[in-house]
């Protein structure tokens, strides 16, 4: 088949060729992507960092504060494990997990060109490692650190910034991997047209 001003047309690529990182038109959507994954898992960084921050310089550990009558209230709490405390004497362990976790996902956001799937793993992405950090920096020690949480769900879990990053990131790629959508193979109105 030939193109419009007499030169062969490429041949059309597969479904695998289209999504391969050996296609520089891929790696071309993959560098525009990558940026605002990593902005936007800053700025959960950031968020998350700072609003801890703020809890521990404002309230009082263990003191309910209503936002929302008791729907909603913030509560300072130090947690050592993980989800509802779950193995708060393994604290190491869940460290050397979340390190996994945060080094999977910077592999795994450094392959996307889909701007949808860019969304739900830079949040991803940002939760992690704001708990990495946590993990890593705070009291009680080195790799022993505790989880800042002051977000009192009505009593029955309380969490943090981070914790609702995770929790839609997590959504976001279950809803896209049902929904049959590629990491890296966008629809064309998500980044205009591919690069020459």
């Amino acid at each position: 088949m030939s193109a419009a001003d007499g030169t062969a047309a490429p041949a059309p690529l597969d479904d695998e060729s289209a999504t391969s990182l050996d296609n520089p038109s891929v790696r071309a959507r993959i560098r525009r992507v990558l940026p605002y994954t990593l902005l936007l898992a800053a700025g959960i960084i950031l968020l998350d960092q700072g609003s801890k921050f703020w809890a521990e310089a404002t309230l009082e550990p263990g003191v309910g504060v209503p936002v929302l009558g008791e729907l909603i209230q913030w509560r300072l709490v130090y947690n050592p494990g993980a989800a509802f405390g779950i193995g708060g004497d393994y604290t190491w362990i869940l460290t050397v997990v979340a390190a996994l976790a945060v080094v999977g996902l910077a592999v795994f956001v450094t392959r996307l060109s889909s701007i949808r799937w860019a969304i739900a793993a830079g949040a991803l992405f940002g939760g992690a490692i704001s708990h990495l950090g946590d993990r890593l920096f705070r009291e009680p020690g080195f790799a022993k650190g505790e989880i800042v949480d002051f977000i009192d769900y009505a009593g029955f879990f309380i969490g943090n910034v981070a914790d609702i990053a995770l929790v839609l990131g997590a959504i976001g790629i279950v809803v896209l991997s049902l929904a049959g959508v590629s990491p890296r193979r966008p629809e064309p109105r998500e980044l205009g047209p591919s690069p020459e």
